[in-house]
């Protein structure tokens, strides 16, 4: 490096530590009276050379770190780390390897002595103070002083605040320890070993900033708002199920370090549990001619579904390919819900179960052909197989699908046989849902690679504008 840039860039350290000593220089001056006569030893202790040298001398109160012990417990005394993550190996799982340059360190101890470590924190060039001079960075080793051996014995000062303090590494009584299995045989006492785990503090605190940004960040909330409206939207939607926040230090965050008084003592937790499904009961369609009448209409996201769509249809939208998308997106629910309860009857209940003709004698023949297809596997229902491999009552089941959803519609829409034909397409064109369904279903009967076509409606039939 010539030695033009190194004096440039010197300048620049410089500029920035006297802006710093400036700005914390007024806010001492504000708060005293033009005539108080401690002014002119506050402007003296705030002269660059002055004031590095105390905080060479006070930096022995802190210590930089990535992994600390106090936010286990604040009562704990122990050893605290200062790893770069840089030089971490990298692994499959997430940890603070991953976060490579860009990671923040945190600092704890005397929180009197924390402004040493803003000072540290000053960035020239995207490099801050404390890198370049881990990095033995001669413009910024310079900057700290004119005399090149004062300015190197305050670099060391300042770069001790990243080493391990004095002594061999200590845990202690309130901080945690797990026995941890390190050779093969969990029987013999030996073969463990005692871990003191720390809290990842540079990684926790990069995590915060993240669920930070998804939670109240511009991007997230237009996301948000079109997922709430049911709108098409580029982006991609964040959400947190289950999110907890863990404070720590109380009234008193600086106690725990620097990064965790940033963050207001607000730590997040992600929700470790099992997903909890929230089912409803699965009925069989007895004594009813159909499964819309009753079962279809009490699933939660069709009834949601319905509401929405006959709210939005009741605005009268203006007949263009926004309101064809929001249409569609509320009619996939309806759909997306067919093809799922049919999954249901079929995985719930044991072949044959529309045999019982006490209890299922009213249910069209067309939905006892779709909802009990493995009826067709017995031995004694090979006529039943016939008709379900005729591939006749798809259209049926269409027709059907189409005149409940009218009639829900009714009570408020001017809906009739054009609204009709195209809710039958809707369901008959849906090749990843309803279609691929049949087909598998054919597959495991050993029926023909095609559905039959009827009234000349296709099942691979394009979406028709009925607004």
């Amino acid at each position: 490096m010539s030695d033009v840039h190194v004096t440039r860039r010197k300048e620049r350290f410089r500029a920035a530590i006297d802006q710093f000593l400036l700005e914390r220089l007024q806010s001492k001056l504000e708060k005293l009276g033009p005539d108080d006569s401690q002014r002119e030893e506050i402007i003296a202790a705030y002269a660059r050379d002055t004031w590095l040298l105390s905080a060479a001398k006070r930096v022995e109160q802190i210590q930089a770190v990535t992994h600390s012990l106090k936010p286990v417990h604040p009562d704990a005394r122990g050893t605290n780390l200062y790893v770069d993550p840089r030089g971490l190996p990298p692994l499959k799982e997430l940890g603070s390897h991953v976060l490579g340059q860009s990671f923040v360190g945190d600092v704890v101890g005397n929180a009197a002595a924390l402004d040493v470590y803003k000072l540290l924190k000053l960035e020239v060039d995207g490099v801050s103070l404390l890198t370049a001079l881990l990095t033995n960075d001669e413009a910024a080793r310079l900057a700290l002083h004119d005399n090149p051996a004062q300015a190197q014995s305050l670099s060391d000062a300042f770069v001790g605040l990243t080493q391990p303090r004095a002594g061999a590494p200590s845990s202690h009584t309130r901080a945690k320890q797990v026995y941890w299995l390190a050779a093969d045989d969990p029987c013999t006492d030996d073969d463990y070993v005692l871990l003191a785990p720390l809290h990842a503090t540079s990684l926790v605190h990069e995590l915060y900033a993240q669920i930070q940004e998804d939670r109240f960040g511009e991007v997230n909330k237009v996301a948000r708002q079109a997922r709430r409206e049911r709108k098409p939207h580029d982006g991609v939607f964040r959400d947190y199920p289950g999110l907890a926040a863990q404070k720590l230090g109380g009234t008193k965050p600086q106690n725990i370090s620097q990064l965790n008084s940033e963050r207001g003592g607000v730590n997040y937790l992600l929700a470790s549990l099992p997903p909890m499904w929230s089912r409803t009961k699965l009925w069989q369609p007895a004594h009813v001619e159909s499964v819309f009448e009753k079962l279809y209409i009490v699933r939660p996201e069709v009834r949601r579904a319905i509401r929405d769509l006959r709210a939005f249809l009741a605005t009268e939208p203006a007949p263009n390919l926004q309101t064809r998308q929001r249409r569609d997106a509320y009619i996939d629910v309806v759909v997306d819900e067919i093809v799922t309860m049919a999954g249901e009857f079929l995985q719930t209940f044991p072949a044959g179960w529309t045999r019982d003709v006490e209890r299922f004698q009213k249910l069209a023949r067309e939905e006892q052909l779709w909802l009990d297809p493995l009826r067709g596997e017995l031995p004694e229902e090979s006529e039943f197989a016939r008709e379900w491999l005729l591939m006749t009552w798809p259209n049926e089941i269409g027709r059907r699908f189409a005149n409940w959803l009218n009639r829900y519609l009714s009570a408020q829409l001017p809906v009739g046989d054009v609204e009709a034909r195209q809710w039958k397409k809707e369901l008959l064109a849906d090749e990843d849902g309803f279609v691929q369904q049949l087909r598998e279903l054919r597959r495991q009967l050993d029926a023909s690679d095609r559905i039959s076509r009827q009234d000349g409606d296709s099942p691979t039939a394009g979406r028709g504008d009925a607004w």
